[in-house]
C-alpha cells in the first residue's frame, strides 16, 4: 500500500487528485468542529456518556464524534447512506424504478441520483428534528423558542447536504468513493481519543501490560483476517463456445465468474446493529427504575450481554442472505451466459446453470455471513470480558476502515495502470 501511494505521488495528475481529496477531508473535519448555537455542551457530553452503548453511540462513532458535540456535521453521512439503501431496495421492489435504471442508461442513473439527493435532505430534516427533540427533552438547550428550533434543525440538515456534496466532489475529482472516504475519515478521527483513553486506563491500573499487548495482537489479527476475507472469492469456470463468422473463428476462450465471499459488504452489520440497538435506545430514554421490567429489558439489549450477541449474530447472517439475494440474481446471470454463448462445464444452459450458481452462492454467502458475524461479535466479547466497553472498536468500524482502504488502493492502482499502459503500437 505504501509503495502504491509513493508511486501515485510521482504522477502529477494523481497527485492533484490526492491533494483535492485531502483538502475536502480538511473541510469536513473543520465543519465537524463548528457547533450549532443554543446548546449547553457540558450537559450534552454527560448525556452521551450515558447513551454510549445505544444507537446514539453507534451514530456518534460513524460521525467521528460530531454528534456528541452537536456540530453542523452532527448527522454526518448517515442520511445519505440511509437514502441510498432505501432507493436500492425500492429499485428492486418497484418495476418503474428498475426500468428507469436499466433502460435509461446514464440518464437513468442521473435521475436516480437526483431522487436520492431529495430523499437525503428529507431524511436529514427528520433526523434533525428528532435530534432537536432529544436535546429539548434532555434540558440541553439554552433557548427553546421557535427561532432556535428552526436554526438548529436547518443547521443539521444543511450540514448533511454539504457533506453529500463534498462526497460527490471526491468521487468526481478526487480519489476513491467520496461517501466511503468521508465515513472512513470520521471513524479514523476517533483513533487518538481511543488511544488516549487506553493510556489513561493503563496508568490507572485498570489494565496491565499483558492485557494491552493481547488487545493489540488480537486487533492486528482481526485486521489481517478482514483483509484476507475481503479479497477472497469463489471462481466458477465459464467456457464460451466457438463460432465461425465468415473466415474468422470467434469464442472458445475460458474465463471465470467471480463470487466474492463478502458480497454484501458491511451492510448486514449496519442493518443488524441499527435494528438491535433501537430497543435499548428506547429503554434508555425511558430511564426505568432498577428491578422493573424496563430495567431487565434494557439489560437484555445491552451490548455486553450474551443475549445481545446471539441475536446480533443471527440477524447478521439473515441480512447477509437477504442482501446477497438482492445484489446477485442467478437466473439473470445464467440467461446472460446463454445469450453470449457461454456455459459452465458439466451443466446445461438455462435452469441447470442457474440452480448450480444459486447453490454455490448459498455456500459462499454462508461463509461470508459467518465472517461478518465473527468480526462483529469479537470486539464486543473482548470488551465484555476485559470490562473495556469504551475501547471496543465495533466490527462495522473495522470493516469500513479496511474495506475503504483496500478499495482506494485498488482504484489508485487501476488509474496508474491506465496511465502506464502503452498499448499495441510499440
Amino acid at each position: 500500500m505504501i509503495e502504491t501511494l509513493r508511486n501515485a505521488w510521482r504522477i502529477p495528475d494523481l497527485r492533484k487528485k490526492m491533494f483535492f481529496t485531502l483538502f475536502i477531508l480538511l473541510v469536513f473535519r473543520f465543519g465537524s468542529t463548528i457547533p450549532v448555537p443554543f446548546i449547553n455542551f457540558t450537559a450534552l457530553n454527560s448525556v452521551f456518556d450515558q447513551y454510549r452503548d445505544t444507537l446514539l453511540g453507534y451514530f456518534n462513532v460513524l460521525s467521528g464524534g460530531s454528534l456528541s458535540n452537536a456540530t453542523i456535521f452532527a448527522l454526518s453521512i448517515t442520511p445519505y447512506i440511509n437514502s441510498s439503501i432505501i432507493m436500492q431496495l425500492l429499485t428492486v421492489a418497484i418495476p418503474a424504478l428498475e426500468r428507469m435504471v436499466k433502460d435509461g442508461g446514464e440518464e437513468g442513473q442521473k435521475k436516480l441520483a437526483s431522487i436520492t439527493r431529495v430523499v437525503t435532505v428529507a431524511i436529514g430534516l427528520i433526523m434533525g428534528f428528532a435530534y432537536y427533540s432529544m436535546l429539548r427533552s434532555s434540558g440541553i438547550l439554552t433557548d427553546k423558542s421557535l427561532w432556535a428550533a428552526v436554526v438548529i434543525i436547518l443547521s443539521f440538515t444543511a450540514g448533511t447536504a454539504l457533506i453529500m456534496w463534498l462526497g460527490e466532489q471526491i468521487t468526481e475529482y478526487g480519489i476513491g468513493n467520496g461517501v466511503s472516504i468521508i465515513l472512513f475519515a470520521g471513524i479514523i478521527s476517533r483513533g487518538p481519543s481511543m488511544i488516549s483513553a487506553g493510556i489513561q486506563l493503563f496508568q490507572a491500573g485498570t489494565i496491565n501490560i499483558f492485557s494491552t499487548v493481547g488487545i493489540i495482537v488480537i486487533g492486528l489479527a482481526v485486521v489481517a483476517f478482514v483483509v484476507l476475507m475481503q479479497k477472497s472469492e469463489r471462481r466458477i469456470p465459464v467456457q464460451y463456445a466457438k463460432r465461425v463468422v465468415g473466415r474468422k473463428m470467434y469464442g472458445g476462450q475460458s474465463t471465470h465468474l467471480p463470487l466474492k465471499v463478502n458480497m454484501s459488504g458491511v451492510m448486514p452489520i449496519i442493518f443488524a446493529s441499527s435494528i438491535l440497538q433501537l430497543p435499548g435506545t428506547i429503554a434508555a430514554f425511558m430511564q426505568p427504575k432498577p428491578g422493573t421490567f424496563g430495567a431487565a429489558f434494557e439489560k437484555f439489549f445491552s451490548p455486553s450481554q450474551i443475549s445481545y450477541m446471539i441475536i446480533y449474530f443471527l440477524l447478521i447472517i439473515g441480512f447477509a442472505y437477504f442482501y446477497s439475494a438482492i445484489q446477485f440474481n442467478p437466473i439473470e446471470v445464467a440467461n446472460n451466459l446463454k445469450k453470449n454463448g457461454g456455459f459452465i462445464p458439466g451443466f446445461r444452459p438455462g435452469k441447470p446453470t442457474s440452480d448450480f450458481i444459486a447453490k454455490v452462492l448459498g455456500k459462499v454467502t454462508f461463509i461470508g455471513a459467518l465472517f461478518l458475524g465473527v468480526v462483529a461479535i469479537l470486539p464486543l466479547a473482548m470488551g465484555a470480558f476485559a470490562g473495556l466497553q469504551q475501547l471496543a472498536i465495533g466490527g462495522t468500524s473495522i470493516l469500513i476502515v479496511v474495506g475503504v482502504a483496500l478499495e482506494t488502493v485498488q482504484q489508485i492502482e487501476a488509474q496508474m495502470l491506465m496511465r502506464h499502459y502503452k498499448g499495441f503500437l510499440e
